[in-house]
């Protein structure tokens, strides 16, 4: 199995699970400061591509902008439409991200890591637009998304931009290293014992090919498209 969406969430619990085992409440703060940051690095990287095809930063071009793609590998996300107008609303009933919480019996940072994740991306591509996360699978029937004030008469059917997506190669390794980088900045060398940990975590999971591939996007500036 190579990279793909339950490789990320794989990440994502373990820094939540090291970080509290390790800190506490300043360690879970700290996930949560982290994962804002990872999802901003995104959000940002979606709106510099989009000032430069010259689109206006809104819910319509965020849409668009999404750099994740779907692997093969897994079962897709999948939900309903519920709400165009006033507020965009939507239900997922299923996600791969949820599957591996469950998985590996870590919900509680399932339900930490999504109700930050796609705000703070929404935030970094236009503070402007009003994103709502209140409930996930991973402590309820359904993830909601909600974005307030669309107005749509129709569904946005813009085309996806593809040229931009990214494999989660790139978007693991974007996650990883922006815990890992937050995570070193606010304990020192005990954030540093923690990254560690977390990158033995993923070796002893999945081998040590991938983890040197995880490895390999140290140098890479996530902050610019």
């Amino acid at each position: 199995m190579g990279f793909n969406e339950k490789t990320h969430a794989f990440i994502a619990a373990r820094y939540y699970e090291r970080l509290k085992e390790a800190f506490g409440e300043r360690g879970k703060a700290a996930f949560i400061h982290a994962v804002q940051y990872y999802a901003g690095q995104r959000g940002r990287r979606m709106a510099q591509r989009a000032i430069r095809d010259g689109k206006p930063l809104d819910h319509r071009t965020f849409l668009q902008y999404g750099e994740l793609v779907t692997t093969d590998e897994v079962t897709p996300a999948d939900g309903e439409l519920i709400s165009l107008s006033p507020d965009y609303e939507i239900h997922i009933t299923n996600c791969p991200w949820h599957e591996q919480f469950e998985e590996m019996g870590c919900l509680e940072a399932g339900s930490v890591y999504c109700r930050y994740l796609d705000e703070a991306l929404c935030r970094g591509f236009n503070p402007d637009i009003v994103f709502e996360a209140p409930v996930s699978l991973n402590n309820g029937g359904y993830c909601l998304h909600r974005v307030r004030d669309t107005y749509y008469d129709e569904y946005p059917s813009d085309p996806p931009k593809n040229e931009y997506k990214r494999d989660f190669s790139f978007h693991c390794g974007n996650l990883y290293w922006a815990l890992n980088k937050v995570t070193a900045a606010i304990f020192g060398s005990c954030g540093e014992e923690v990254n560690a940990l977390v990158m033995k975590d993923f070796s002893g999971a999945y081998g040590e090919k991938p983890a040197a591939e995880l490895a390999g996007w140290e140098r890479t500036d996530f902050n610019i498209c």
